[in-house]
């Protein structure tokens, strides 16, 4: 799992669908807070990067 940090506007969308996975930190940038993501996640994290509005992230499969 990784962030263009220069693609992301910190708009929260990854964090409002996978909260335990990304959050926005105290300057507004994007934290991966479990960049190894347990199979029982992955559609629901999958799901948030799609909605990405930048398309700023990306996952490993």
């Amino acid at each position: 799992m990784s962030v263009d940090p220069l693609a992301c506007e910190a708009n929260g969308v990854c964090a409002g669908i996978a909260p335990d996975v990304f959050d926005l930190d105290e300057n507004d940038e994007l934290v991966i807070l479990r960049p190894e993501v347990p199979a029982a996640d992955a559609d629901r994290v999958r799901h948030a990067v799609r909605s990405c509005p930048k398309a700023a992230l990306r996952a490993e499969d």
